[in-house]
Parts: C-alpha cells; sequence; structure tokens
C-alpha cells in the first residue's frame, strides 16, 4: 500500500520500519516473558527461560500452524480474562475502587506515550486476520472490534487495580503488593496472569512476523531459476503440501515456516540476551519511533497521495473532480493534523532520549 501510494521510498520506508517494530517488539516479549518465567519458577537465569518460552511458542506456529495456533491462543485468552477477575475480587477485597482517581502525576506523562502507543502493536497481526478469515469483511470487522475491546477492558481493570492500590500503600510498589499477597502462596495469580499477557502478545507479533517473512522468502525461492522443479516445489503453501501423499512432504512443506521463523525468533533472542534493559529500551523505540512512523506519519501521507493521484486522475470527469477536491478538502486537516502530532510525538522521543544520552 505504502509502495503503491508514496513510490518505492514509500514501500522501502514502511517495509525497513516494520522490520524494526517487529523485532523490538519480540525483544521486549522476550525480556519481559523470561523475568516472569523466572520468577514464577524460580529460576536465577531469565535469559535462559525467556528463550525456552520464545522456542516453544515458536514451534507452535510452525509446526502447529494458524488453525493450531489459534485455538491455544484462545484458551490463553480466556485463562487471562479469568484470572484478571480473580485479580480484581482480591481488589475489591482490600479496599474496592474508592481511591482509584486520587493520585495523579502529569509531568510523567511524556515518558508514558511509547509504551501508549506500543499498545496497539496488536494491528501488526490485522494481515494474518484477513487471510485467516478468508477476507470475509463482517468477520474480519468484528473479530478487530471485539478483539480491541478485550484487552481494552482488561487494562482499564488493571490500570484501576494500580490507582485503586497505590494510595493506601505508602510508596510500595502495587504488583509487588499483589505478589506478596496470601493467593501467592498457593497459586502466583500476578506471575501467571503477567505470563499469559506477554505470551498472547507475543503470539500475534510473532505469527504476523514470520508470515512477512514467509511471503518473502516464497517470492525470492520461486523466482530461483529451477531446471527440476524441484526448489519450487519444496516451498509450496502449507495448505498444497498437505496434500501429498507422505510425511515427507508435510516437513517440506514446513521448511519455509520453520525458516521465517527462526529469522524472526533468533536476532531478538539475541539482542535481547545483550542490550541492557532491554524491555524499555525495546517499548521506547517500538512505541516512539516505529509505530508512531508505521501508522502514524505513514497513512495520513498515503492518504493525501491516494486522494491527490484519484483527484488528477479524472480530470477529464468535471463532475467527479468536483467530488475528488470536495473529500480532499473535507479531510485534508485531518490528515494534517494527524501528521503533525505523530511528528511530534517521534521529535519528543527523540528529545529524551538526547536528554537520557547526555545526562
Amino acid at each position: 500500500m505504502a509502495q503503491e501510494t508514496l513510490g518505492e521510498w514509500g514501500g522501502n520506508l514502511a517495509s525497513v520500519t516494520y522490520i524494526f517494530l517487529a523485532y523490538a517488539s519480540m525483544v521486549a516479549y522476550i525480556t519481559k516473558s523470561g523475568d516472569v518465567l523466572s520468577q514464577l519458577i524460580n529460576v536465577d537465569n531469565p535469559t535462559i527461560s525467556g528463550i525456552i518460552f520464545t522456542l516453544a511458542l515458536a514451534l507452535l506456529i510452525s509446526l502447529g500452524g494458524t488453525d493450531t495456533t489459534d485455538r491455544v491462543n484462545r484458551w490463553l485468552t480466556v485463562s487471562m480474562i479469568g484470572i484478571l477477575l480473580l485479580i480484581e475480587v482480591m481488589v475489591l477485597s482490600f479496599g474496592g475502587w474508592s481511591d482509584s482517581m486520587t493520585i495523579a502525576n502529569w509531568r510523567e506523562v511524556p515518558q508514558t506515550i511509547p509504551v501508549i502507543i506500543f499498545s496497539l502493536v496488536y494491528h501488526d497481526i490485522t494481515p494474518v486476520i484477513c487471510a485467516y478469515l478468508g477476507g470475509d469483511l463482517l468477520r474480519i470487522r468484528i473479530s478487530i472490534w471485539l478483539g480491541s475491546l478485550v484487552p481494552l477492558l482488561s487494562l482499564l481493570i488493571w490500570d484501576g487495580i494500580a490507582l485503586n492500590l497505590s494510595p493506601n500503600l505508602d510508596g510500595i510498589d502495587p504488583l509487588n503488593f499483589l505478589m506478596s499477597r496470601r493467593w501467592s502462596d498457593m497459586f502466583p495469580i500476578v506471575d501467571v496472569f503477567s505470563l499469559l499477557a506477554v505470551g498472547t502478545s507475543l503470539i500475534g507479533t510473532l505469527l504476523g512476523f514470520s508470515q512477512f517473512f514467509k511471503e518473502q522468502l516464497a517470492n525470492y525461492f520461486h523466482s530461483l531459476p529451477s531446471k527440476t522443479g524441484k526448489l519450487k516445489g519444496e516451498f509450496m503453501d502449507d495448505q498444497v503440501q498437505i496434500k501429498q501423499e507422505n510425511g515427507r512432504s508435510w516437513l517440506e512443506g514446513k521448511t519455509l515456516a520453520i525458516l521465517a521463523t527462526s529469522m524472526a525468533v533468533f536476532p531478538s533472542m539475541f539482542i535481547s540476551e545483550i542490550t541492557p534493559d532491554a524491555f524499555s529500551v525495546a517499548t521506547d523505540v517500538a512505541g516512539g519511533y516505529c509505530m508512531t512512523i508505521l501508522y502514524g506519519v505513514l497513512p495520513p501521507a498515503m492518504a493525501w497521495a491516494m486522494q491527490t493521484t484519484v483527484a488528477e486522475s479524472n480530470k477529464a470527469k468535471v463532475i467527479q473532480v468536483n467530488v475528488d477536491r470536495t473529500a480532499l478538502c473535507n479531510v485534508k486537516p485531518i490528515l494534517i493534523v494527524a501528521g503533525l502530532l505523530s511528528c511530534g510525538i517521534v521529535m519528543e522521543q527523540v528529545v529524551l532520549d538526547l536528554v537520557l544520552i547526555l545526562q
């Protein structure tokens, strides 16, 4: 879409930004899953825990395919919501929600913007959803609306829990308080909830990212010259490979998926291991730069270019030109405001990073 509207430079910018976004998201999820899992199973090495957790999900996606991954992700999501309800009951028993708005620190808002934008990273899964639902527009819209509503409500409840507890804890971190509650001795409720939240997010990002690499690799291998055609047959789609006669054909059909998933996973694990404070750095990069450029700067520019192209291509049709010009005039202020806000967020992140580096 970016290449068709903005030209080759737009397509290249969108591709590079998406790759950086996906790797940054993967690094954040791998790091956080390692921290949570190491506390959950009492292991001193968070790096090993994160690698094992990520490899397990990578095998699920590459060998199980979209259908199996979808079924597993549904159970994980339902479990996460159930545990969140248990945490809510715990907070209600502690003191209710009466003090949820008595604490605020507006000076900290600029530092939260990258994390707020990073919470929209699930939009990367949209192309996979469109393909999985066969292009059914109604089902796609319903899935996106419901899929957005569930994490939104979960996030609001979680924020309400933290805001409610903060004034009553005398400076104690609400998360540490919940982890020390009585239920933690029998069932580490907060750790399990955190792991499920990170795991479901990692599944979505890894699924979309691996499909991106799979498409690129398929185009590359199909473009290679082959006298026997064997190379092309080895990298056919999963559904075509399932129709082959033996297990070897099935394994060959999974070769491309395994290779694509490996390209997404192994660099991310390497970066998460060598980067100190990888989670904070990754979320700042993903939200402050990649997400903002990909979903904040490029779409208004693409829409502007598309409207302009349509208007210019219909110069011979006077009525159509007037309609297109009116539509462009109506949407111009929105596109300008959206583009300027996104550029402002990017510049703000640049300033914050420069200040941090100089300190």
